[in-house]
């Protein structure tokens, strides 16, 4: 049994504390928090035997891996820290907010020899495990472009975190994360960025468009927004056809292939659980198995996004605050 402790027991973090049911060789006993009283809380809501801040939760030698799910500025101070005291890491992404972090965390697990991965639960979800399958036996020809909207329409409260640049907010880091990810996973790394968007006065992302360009002529056409609510549905395109991921394509349920000539397969794919569990699983896995990183979501293809995403950052103007890297401050 793989022991699991929860860092930031917000929103997301009870989403994925309830997947852990579905994974067997994984057990949630622990969780930290700079609240006692939230931490409490999230431990009574999930019968979690133990409660820490973030210093000692590191110390705790009954964890042996750390689920960060923080305000994506502070992640990089807690998986440095959780690095050096040999604790295994699922980062929530999107992993931090600057590339200069990523490679950082990055380096530090090398150095260290402890399993880490971003968050990305979309690569693990079994539709999207099928239309890698599918891309990689040629089903549609040669792979030409992708195309991704993501959109969830926000209450433009300056008091929310999607609205505080402090804490990480805008689209980029929540949702512009995911098509990026999608389309470096298909295409891989581009060869140019071109971002176009705009900024809320709180200095904050809200909206953007993004083309990826790659060899050969190769695109991926993204776009995401806080400001409107979007179908969420990704294509790939190819010779021989095109692949749909319908809505919402960051955790789909199924995939609708089209073959030029035939008529359309619908394939039904649902998750397991909510959907968390497959990338809980291939944390727990990888660490019983000896791995330092993912196949699947290795830390280069974390790099390659992060890399994207302060392109995109830098062309929109977006004053990016990265937290510090000591866990004291």
């Amino acid at each position: 049994m793989t022991r699991w402790g929860v860092v930031g027991p917000g929103r997301i973090a009870r989403k994925v504390a309830a997947d852990f049911v579905h994974v067997p060789s994984a057990s949630l006993t622990a969780v930290a928090s700079r609240s006692k009283e939230r931490a409490q809380a999230f431990a009574d809501e999930f019968g979690l035997a133990t409660v820490h801040d973030y210093r000692t939760i590191l110390e705790d030698p009954a964890v042996e891996v750390l689920y960060l799910a923080t305000p994506h500025p502070q992640h990089r101070a807690m998986a440095l820290a959780a690095i050096r005291a040999g604790k295994h890491l699922l980062v929530e992404k999107a992993f931090t907010v600057t590339p200069e972090a990523t490679r950082e965390i990055a380096a530090a697990a090398a150095e260290h020899g402890v399993f880490v991965m971003e968050a990305m639960w979309t690569r693990f979800q079994p539709a999207v495990v099928k239309l890698r399958e599918l891309l990689a036996d040629g089903a549609i020809g040669e792979v030409r472009a992708v195309q991704a909207d993501l959109g969830a329409q926000q209450n433009a409260d300056p008091d929310d975190r999607f609205f505080n640049p402090a804490l990480g907010g805008g689209a980029l880091f929540d949702l512009t994360v995911y098509p990026i990810s999608f389309a470096q996973m298909v295409l891989g790394t581009p060869e140019t960025v071109v971002a176009h968007g705009r900024l809320a006065p709180e200095g904050v992302d809200v909206e953007e468009s993004v083309l990826l360009t790659y060899p050969e002529g190769r695109t991926a056409t993204l776009f995401a927004s806080l400001l409107c609510q979007t179908p969420g549905m990704a294509r790939v395109v190819g010779t021989g056809g095109w692949i749909e991921v319908p809505p919402r394509f960051h955790h789909p349920v199924s995939l609708r292939v089209h073959r030029n000539g035939h008529e359309p397969e619908e394939l039904s794919l649902p998750p397991l659980g909510v959907g968390y569990s497959h990338e809980i699983a291939e944390v727990t896995e990888g660490i019983r198995a000896g791995r330092v990183e993912s196949a699947v979501m290795p830390l280069a293809d974390t790099v390659a996004v992060q890399d994207i995403m302060g392109q995109v950052a830098t062309q929109l103007g977006l004053e990016v605050h990265e937290g510090p890297a000591d866990l004291e401050h």
